[in-house]
């Protein structure tokens, strides 16, 4: 598990170094919001969903651990060529690449670790591995804004690319894969198109993929953005608070929100696995009525946080929708798991993450961008007021999540025993 953890948190701190970057590439490469939305949300999310499918069937029938590390070589080789890009489309075709090879890791390694514990044990595994997100975003926050202002973003790119080369040759020869015969396939096994099918036809799995995907846009869509908040809205207050920090504003800020959405993510992750499987032992509708209240709840911390008048308090009451907003990853990856028959989970994987990943991750920052660059005419063309207004009429997706969730507590328990 701890292999596969850091795998993941070497994913995120690819994925997240970029969010903590934009205001100086956006400086340097003279970008609008909307650019910045695309290259760190659609560019990556689109090839991530589409190439997941084949990297899922070759998870169903292949040797796993090397599939992943393959994956990890591609994705911190196309990160590191990121910090050659002289130009928007450049950097769109690097975060293209890192997008293809991220795309082969959870596949992966969601099947195997259904296959090491079994279904009473599946939450508290799966968020055990997906603590790698929050402890990524942290790593990826921090150190990408430290170094950015001691070397510059694209010296930043390529250290977020450097540790993916250690960890491959690990995945490859330190995980056991369980399966004995790979590759087979007999003639009666369905093709992609009746899998998909099948996988669709579930559906608790229906809506826990498009509910995840409504979370994720509020997450994720807020990701690229949260730094140039704070810099438009509380730039003075955050200038004042690096200087005592003696760090640069990059630094500063990729330092409080690492925390804000590492620790807090951490805490949210561990949580919503812990009691879903507490409470699904009982009753399996724990298992979306834990995110179900959680969506809900954060909703009105996000209006509160970016009205806020003062950073400082806004940057630590940042935590709470971090926690409530992270609850969902155990329970509901060990749901859409233990709905599919052991033969399809790669699959059933691979198109969550293509339902999340074009919706959340993709559509989540260009919607947050768009509406930012929509609502500055209205706004004085102030691109704080601007921001700040797209980012709570985002969060508007989090009571959508909540009710679709909530409605697949009517056919979990009968999903569960198919």
């Amino acid at each position: 598990m701890t292999i596969l953890t850091l795998a993941l948190a070497l994913n995120f701190v690819d994925r997240q170094v970029i969010n903590i970057l934009a205001e100086p590439i956006r400086y340097e490469l003279d970008l609008a919001d909307w650019q910045i939305g695309l290259m760190s949300g659609m560019a990556f999310a689109l090839l991530y969903g589409i190439a997941g499918i084949p990297f899922a069937r070759l998870a169903d029938r292949g040797h796993r651990p090397r599939i992943m590390a393959v994956a990890v070589l591609a994705w911190s080789g196309f990160t590191i060529a990121c910090s050659f890009a002289m130009s928007f489309p450049q950097l769109l075709l690097g975060r293209v690449g890192v997008g293809v090879g991220e795309a082969g890791l959870t596949p992966a390694a969601n099947s195997l670790i259904v296959d090491y514990f079994p279904a009473e044990r599946r939450a508290s595994a799966l968020s055990i591995y997906y603590l790698g997100v929050p402890l990524g975003s942290l790593a990826g926050l921090a150190l990408g804004g430290l170094v950015a202002d001691a070397y510059g973003w694209r010296t930043a790119f390529l250290v977020a690319g450097l540790p993916g080369l250690l960890i491959a040759p690990l995945l490859w020869i330190g995980l056991h894969e369980p399966r004995t015969r790979f590759g087979q396939r007999t003639e009666t096994e369905p093709g992609l198109l009746a899998v998909l099918r099948t996988i669709w036809s579930v559906r608790t799995y229906r809506l826990v993929a498009v509910a995840t995907a409504c979370q994720a846009a509020v997450g994720y869509g807020f990701g690229p953005f949260l730094a140039s908040f704070f810099v438009r809205n509380h730039g003075p207050e955050i200038t004042q608070l690096a200087a005592r920090a003696g760090i640069g504003v990059s630094g500063f800020l990729g330092l409080a929100l690492g925390l804000s959405i590492g620790l807090a993510g951490a805490i949210g992750v561990w949580l919503g696995g812990h009691l879903a499987d507490r409470y699904g032992r009982r009753d399996v509708r724990a298992y979306v009525t834990i995110p179900a209240l959680a969506s809900l709840a954060a909703l009105p911390c996000y209006a509160v946080i970016f009205s806020m008048s003062d950073g400082r308090l806004a940057l630590v009451a940042l935590a709470i929708p971090n926690i409530l907003g992270a609850m969902w990853m155990g329970p509901i990856h060990s749901t859409h798991q233990s709905v599919m028959p052991a033969q399809i989970r790669g699959g059933a994987t691979a198109l969550f993450l293509l339902v999340l990943n074009i919706v959340g991750v993709g559509l989540g920052p260009l919607l947050v961008g768009a509406l930012s660059d929509l609502l500055s005419w209205r706004l004085g063309y102030d691109p704080g007021a601007s921001l700040r207004a797209s980012l709570i009429l985002t969060s508007l997706m989090a009571p959508l999540a909540a009710l679709l969730f909530w409605r697949a507590r009517m056919s979990i328990e009968f999903d569960f025993k198919r």
